[in-house]
């Protein structure tokens, strides 16, 4: 059924991927399963000193969500964590669930983030990446633990690496989307890079909108099914039985890539809760909404 690869760069440390959530859902509802999704994973950080050397502390990173993020409407901790933390031990459990559990990735990737970003758990720490993965339903966290440092996992997390540091002389470097933080070019958090059946690419560097994302998918393949937004809020939650923030919900509600009203969908979702038919999870200054059981 897939008519468009999406290699999707990330790591699930970076904030400009996590506020780019609400896009990617868009895609997800508009498009479902003609789009195929490889996710690579980027390796922002080995250990914490980069981030150290630059005057990061967590107090200067929860300011910054505050000041810049929360625009983009995903869930966010105001609270500053112990310590500032590495990314490259969370990465390595999403290539540990890739090589393991295939087709599960973006649900470790998932799960991370909104633990990333909505708690004070260290994802540098073994026992609190089990803590986040045990929000992934049929997945046995200790294992994909276990399996972070095998030569397996690291051999992949690698190569994941090199894949993303081969940005030099593309669309997205062109763009001043691509960043040089440790030796080569690489794709920043997330790059979307689209390749059609026939072998067409195009790419969407760095954070971008929907509309960025939709006008590629249109110029690669005008033969996809594009299904239009939902008529309502439970409509949308239906598609995605692990559940969506306000944010998410209300992107996949706007029509046509317009801009989401997100206070009425937030209404809708406190109705269908008051009826019944949602379960709401309170998850930092926002909610994660699903299907009541």
């Amino acid at each position: 059924m897939s008519k468009i690869t999406i290699t999707h760069f990330t790591d699930p440390g970076c904030p400009f991927a996590y506020s780019a959530s609400p896009a990617l859902a868009v895609l997800r509802w508009r498009y479902g399963d003609q789009l195929d999704w490889r996710l690579v994973t980027i390796g922002l950080a080995e250990d914490p000193q980069r981030y150290l050397d630059a005057g990061y502390t967590p107090t200067r990173s929860t300011i910054g969500q505050q000041s810049y993020f929360r625009r983009f409407g995903m869930p966010l901790l105001m609270a500053p964590r112990a310590r500032v933390t590495a990314t490259s031990r969370a990465c390595r459990a999403i290539v540990a669930t890739r090589i393991h559990h295939p087709g599960r990735e973006e649900e470790v990737l998932r799960a991370l983030q909104l633990a990333w970003f909505t708690s004070p758990l260290l994802l540098d720490e073994d026992a609190d990446i089990a803590e986040a993965l045990a929000r992934v339903d049929g997945l046995d966290a200790q294992e994909i633990v276990r399996a972070i440092d095998t030569p397996d996992t690291v051999a992949a997390y690698e190569d994941d690496k090199q894949q993303t540091r081969s940005a030099e002389g593309g669309p997205t470097h062109f763009q001043g989307k691509a960043r040089q933080t440790d030796g080569p070019v690489r794709y920043s958090a997330p790059s979307l890079v689209f390749q059609s059946t026939d072998g067409r690419r195009l790419e969407a560097g760095g954070f971008q909108t929907i509309e960025a994302y939709d006008v590629l998918i249109a110029n690669l393949d005008p033969t996809l099914e594009r299904t239009d937004p939902p008529e309502t809020a439970i409509e949308a939650l239906q598609r995605f039985p692990d559940g969506l923030v306000t944010a998410e919900v209300a992107a996949i509600m706007a029509q046509n890539n317009q801009l989401p009203d997100r206070d009425s969908a937030e209404r809708a979702l406190i109705e269908l809760v008051g009826d019944g038919a949602v379960q709401r999870e309170a998850l930092a200054d926002d909610a994660l909404w699903r299907i009541a059981a």
